[in-house]
């Protein structure tokens, strides 16, 4: 028997074994390296894989944006609610402080008037930018009569508060009452000059102004002289403030001397009022 037949088995099995051990290396060699079809599978997969990557990104991303973007609606309404409570409360105040004079006034007024004085409302006003003619929210059944003089309080010195002219009740209802004021071209108060006690006749004009004359044309009167209701023809109360001459126009050809006169209430701001009583 030859050799080769003799070894024949361990011959094959040695053979094998080379040809294994062979493979081994030179696969184990060759992935270090991709191969030309696992080039072109990664080549189509990898733009895939960013392209997914990329979506669900923006997905995730587009959601939690509009999440966010409740989020800010949300905060947004909630701001304006604030600011329109702050709005309403800036408004009350700036209101407040614009009548904070008026209200002091009023408060020393009812201390020390010796009239019987009803508070009243303003209900409602005609149109212009003067209270000519206004409506109050008091009437009949609080005391009101047609007729009846209207005032507010007015510090003419320091710490001194006395009535001031507004008008005087024209119609009356329930619980309402109409008022047309010194400045309505229809009204037409007697007054008296407290430094000399000369004696005229106002009223009232379309511009809100207020102008007069002396029944004596020779009557002392100068610039700041302080203005009162006489009583005459009993239209007003009797000593309520009118106001202060702010000129003096002498009118030779008519005999007179005239005045124009600076109201003491302000015509375009009238919140409250107070009505004389019997």
């Amino acid at each position: 028997m030859s050799f080769f037949n003799k070894n024949k088995e361990r011959m094959m099995v040695t053979v094998v074994a080379i040809i294994l051990i062979v493979m081994i290396g030179i696969t184990s060699t060759e992935r270090m390296a991709l191969n030309k079809f696992e080039k072109l599978v990664g080549n189509i997969l990898t733009p895939i894989g960013k392209i997914s990557n990329s979506i669900g990104k923006n997905i995730s991303d587009f959601f939690g944006n509009l999440k966010n973007i409740a989020k800010l609606k949300e905060e947004n309404e909630s701001l304006k609610k604030q600011i329109a409570q702050l709005e309403e409360e800036n408004r009350n105040y700036l209101e407040i402080i614009g009548r904070t004079d008026y209200l002091k006034n009023e408060a020393k007024l009812l201390d020390k008037t010796s009239f019987n004085l009803i508070s009243a409302q303003i209900a409602g006003k005609e149109p212009g930018n003067w209270f000519d003619r206004f409506t109050i929210d008091k009437g009949l059944k609080d005391g009101i009569k047609k007729g009846s003089t209207v005032v507010q309080g007015i510090e003419i010195e320091q710490n001194t508060v006395i009535e001031g002219i507004v008008g005087r009740v024209v119609d009356v209802g329930p619980n309402w009452s109409k008022v047309v004021t010194v400045v309505d071209e229809i009204s037409s108060i007697s007054f008296k000059v407290l430094r000399t006690q000369d004696g005229g006749i106002m009223s009232g004009s379309i511009d809100g102004e207020i102008s007069g004359y002396l029944f004596d044309n020779k009557a002392d009167i100068i610039k700041g002289d302080k203005l009162f209701t006489s009583g005459l023809g009993g239209a007003f109360v009797k000593d309520i403030y009118i106001g202060e001459v702010d000129e003096v126009v002498s009118d030779d050809e008519d005999l007179m001397k005239k005045i124009q006169v600076k109201p003491a209430i302000n015509f375009k701001k009238i919140y409250n009022v107070f009505v004389i009583s019997d």
